[in-house]
């Protein structure tokens, strides 16, 4: 992303700002103003003072967003069919996730929660009451995650209160947040940021990031100050084409994240939300990428590749099948495409 007139402190949140700081030209105004009706703007000046054009392709509005394909959805990973309450999902029996707000720092362009974030930013007092009520009455949840939005939005005062809280409800042993703000916007992880992640229960924090060129100075000294403070992270990518849908830029991005201390997680598969069909790969694509993945790199830098199934029905690895069976046993594919014979114990 090459914005020369970006602000140096200040997001950019509408197309008269893009066109102002250089990311799209004047004759995009009229389709980029739809895009913009359905879905809000929002870009760090952190990233759009990035030179690449991956970035700029993930959070620069694009008149392909007014295609919407006949599989697309609204709420592409069911929330609302597991929702006791709102702004909680109660989709495993061993854990929820607490949508602490709908705000973020950053509108990714292929967020599959789009129809709602920017619509208002903490999650209003009575429904987070009611959330924690739920959560407490259900003894079956061992992990609370944090997300929304992007929970490292809010205030660190905001954030301490709800760790706090939750803190107080014997049966959490873990809390995860996921956010992209230690990339996007690593100037909020200061002390107090530090601070209001301490609590009993054991804190993870989650990093969304897809690309290594995302990887700026200022987001690795966030990401060491949250490792030096004794959180684990892990992270999450979405597999977009045009952006990082090949073998050898997810490794450059998840050697650089294991660096870091940030372990890879999961590999997305990108959700059918409306108007992102431009972004999506098929699956055989993404399969093909995980298998070579496995034979360039270390296990500990290969995340899981995974889809959420439309409708709420829950995440599902769907990496290269390296198994078959035979008349022999099992068939075992090797990550230079051998076979070999493998026989169970009789």
């Amino acid at each position: 992303m090459n914005s020369p007139n970006a602000p140096l402190n200040a997001s950019l949140n509408s197309v008269d700002d893009l066109i102002a700081a250089g990311l799209v030209a004047p004759d995009q105004a009229g389709d980029l103003a739809r895009v913009e009706e359905n879905f809000r703007i929002r870009i760090t000046s952190e990233m759009a003072g990035v030179q690449s054009p991956a970035v700029a392709a993930q959070f620069v509005p694009d008149a392909r967003e007014l295609v919407t394909r006949p599989e697309e959805l609204t709420d592409p990973i069911g929330d609302s069919a597991h929702s006791p309450t709102y702004g909680l999902t109660h989709r495993y029996p061993d854990r929820v996730i607490l949508a602490a707000t709908h705000a973020c720092e950053v509108y990714c362009r292929f967020c599959f929660r789009r129809e709602v974030v920017g619509e208002a930013a903490a999650l209003p007092e009575p429904a987070l009451t009611a959330a924690l009520d739920y959560i407490a009455k259900t003894p079956a949840i061992w992990e609370v995650i944090l997300t929304g939005g992007d929970p490292m939005s809010l205030s660190p005062r905001r954030i301490a209160s709800i760790m706090a809280r939750l803190s107080a409800i014997p049966h959490v042993q873990i809390i995860r947040l996921h956010t992209r703000v230690p990339v996007v916007a690593p100037q909020r992880i200061d002390d107090a940021m530090i601070a209001a992640l301490r609590a009993r229960p054991t804190v993870y924090v989650g990093v969304h990031t897809n690309h290594v060129d995302e990887l700026t100075p200022a987001a690795c000294a966030a990401l060491a100050r949250i490792a030096d403070a004794g959180f684990p992270m892990v992270s999450q990518t979405v597999l977009l084409r045009g952006v990082n849908d090949d073998a050898a830029t997810l490794e450059a991005l998840f050697r650089a994240l294991l660096t870091l201390r940030v372990q890879p997680y999961y590999l997305h598969h990108c959700d059918l939300a409306q108007g992102t069909s431009h972004f999506r790969t098929t699956i055989a694509a993404g399969q093909a990428i995980m298998a070579q993945l496995r034979g360039r790199m270390s296990g500990m830098g290969v995340p899981t590749y995974v889809l959420d199934i439309p409708g709420g029905f829950g995440k599902v690895p769907i990496g290269p099948d390296y198994l078959e069976r035979s008349a022999q046993g099992y068939m075992v594919t090797d990550w230079q495409g051998a076979r070999h014979i493998y026989r169970d114990p009789d």
